[in-house]
């Protein structure tokens, strides 16, 4: 009885998407239309928006709730900045609280306020520099190329994804919290934790589709299904949060004078102390740190591959660089930042955020907005809108990013508004690693392709599939799905020597 109570209830309790073309009906929504397409949801949802002439529409969910999503760069400016006091986590905390309690990302006011300021010091130039220079030098040079060259020297075949979030945790470790995890070894060991993280991230993300918490409320409560897994997998999380924790202050009651100039050393003499908010700041930078950069980095080689001409030119601008690249160089890689910026407009790594309304109002497209209501800006559609981008939006081309300057010759990179490209957020909650992000993934890029040709293990000249949960993720790895429920390793590395002599040595 209880379970079919949990079905009915599920079925009743999705997220439902307004087609205009289609029709709605009393007390379910859209259900009927959410249905016939809950295998392309955010394609669908893409299309919605490229069809609105606002770029906006409604969702109605059961029991006549609403929720707005929008591709419109005015009203995305309008809930990021304008009124960024009236739109706020909402339920967005509720879901995540259980992950990410109280960290940066799940909190207003000044709370993240407190938060932000002091995780700041971590962004200045001079962080950066260390940054670069430091830990992902050393993690790129003693642990990834490494592993590549045997991998490439053995015809062996890798899951660049796993590789890519392997090397962005042991590096939001070593430079947030000065704790190295060794996770990207060449053994590439099974962590529990790795695990835990990512079951804890999906689970989490999915109670955003039941749209009726009694739901997701009930199974916590009687501690079965997916929540059972989620309490455990939480468990985990926080116990490796801990254990960084611990350590820590072990090393600051150790030294005399404090040292240690990591995020986590400046959380605790603050006088924060409090383990479970620690440890909720350091799940969030896990969170911001691992999987963001990963994503956008596998999806930059799956397009570099698709689009040599891109890859030769990334080359090209490589071989002018030292061999080992110094911060100020790796700065000036315009082409390569603008392929980025151009890989993330069409596969953000965080494809959809969601704000609710703590009062009613009234965006700039002319929607009305009642308290409590939620309303979601989408980069994924955004990013596909030809409004926005042109005729030629489906295309990866870097050159859109680039001017020429006439007394020089030389390209420059332009940026678009924030609101128009939100992939990094904007207004007072921009993001604080943004910087640091395409300093590490310029980095990787150098690294990687001054030695190395990524070359997907098979390749049926389809799209690999866009999975979104918090952040996105390639489907069963680069680029594509194992069989027989055996996660399959996709992407196989080439050893093509050093760039010399304008050419590739083979």
């Amino acid at each position: 009885m209880l379970e079919a109570l949990i079905f009915i209830c599920f079925l009743l309790s999705l997220t439902f998407i307004f087609l205009k073309s289609k029709p709605r009906y009393p007390f379910i929504g859209d259900y009927l239309t959410i249905h016939a397409n809950r295998h392309r949801l955010t394609e669908w949802t893409s299309e919605n928006i490229r069809t609105s002439p606002t770029l906006t529409f409604l969702v109605r969910r059961p029991f006549g709730q609403a929720r707005v999503i929008t591709g419109n760069p005015d009203v995305v400016q309008h809930i990021l900045k304008t009124k960024f006091s009236t739109y706020q986590k909402g339920f967005f905390r509720t879901n995540l609280f259980d992950l990410l309690g109280d960290g940066i990302f799940n909190v207003d006011g000044d709370e993240w306020k407190f938060q932000r300021q002091l995780s700041s010091h971590e962004f200045s130039t001079h962080s950066l520099r260390h940054f670069v220079e430091h830990v992902v030098d050393t993690e790129l040079n003693e642990r990834l190329v490494p592993i590549l060259t045997a991998a490439a020297a053995n015809d062996t075949v890798l899951d660049l994804q796993d590789i890519l979030q392997r090397f962005a945790f042991d590096n939001i470790c070593k430079i947030a919290f000065g704790y190295d995890p060794a996770y990207l070894t060449p053994s590439l060991p099974h962590a529990k934790f790795a695990v835990a993280f990512d079951d804890a991230v999906r689970i989490s993300s999915e109670r955003f589709r039941i749209n009726t918490p009694v739901l997701w409320k009930i199974k916590r409560f009687l501690n079965i299904g997916s929540e059972k897994r989620l309490k455990e997998a939480v468990t985990e999380v926080r116990q490796f949060a801990m254990k960084i924790l611990s350590e820590k202050k072990q090393e600051l009651t150790d030294k005399s004078s404090i040292q240690s100039v990591d995020l986590l050393s400046r959380f605790i003499s603050s006088g924060h102390s409090d383990e479970k908010f620690v440890t909720d700041i350091v799940i969030s930078f896990i969170l911001a740190g691992r999987d963001t950069t990963s994503t956008a980095l596998t999806w930059f080689f799956w397009l570099l591959f698709k689009n040599p001409a891109v890859e030769s030119e990334i080359v090209k601008e490589i071989k002018d660089k030292s061999d080992s690249l110094i911060f100020d160089e790796v700065k000036e890689m315009v082409y390569t930042h603008a392929s980025l910026c151009e890989s993330m407009r069409l596969y953000p790594p965080v494809p959809v955020d969601t704000k609710t309304a703590i009062a009613d109002d009234v965006l700039p497209d002319g929607t009305l907005v009642k308290k409590g209501m939620m309303v979601s800006y989408h980069p994924y559609a955004m990013g596909r809108t030809e409004k926005l981008w042109g005729g030629d939006c489906m295309e990866f081309r870097p050159e859109r990013w680039l001017k020429k300057e006439e007394r020089t010759g030389n390209m420059r990179f332009v940026a678009r508004d924030p609101y128009t490209y939100p992939v990094f957020q904007a207004g007072p909650r921009i993001c604080l690693g943004k910087d640091m992000a395409f300093l590490q993934m310029k980095r990787v890029v150098a690294g990687v392709l001054r030695q190395f040709k990524v070359v997907p293990f098979k390749d049926d000249g389809g799209e690999p599939v866009f999975l979104v949960a918090l952040t996105s993720k390639m489907k069963g790895g680069f680029p594509g799905e194992g069989g027989s429920g055996v996660k399959v390793a996709w992407c196989v590395v080439v050893r093509i020597g050093r760039v010399g002599g304008g050419e590739l040595d083979k």
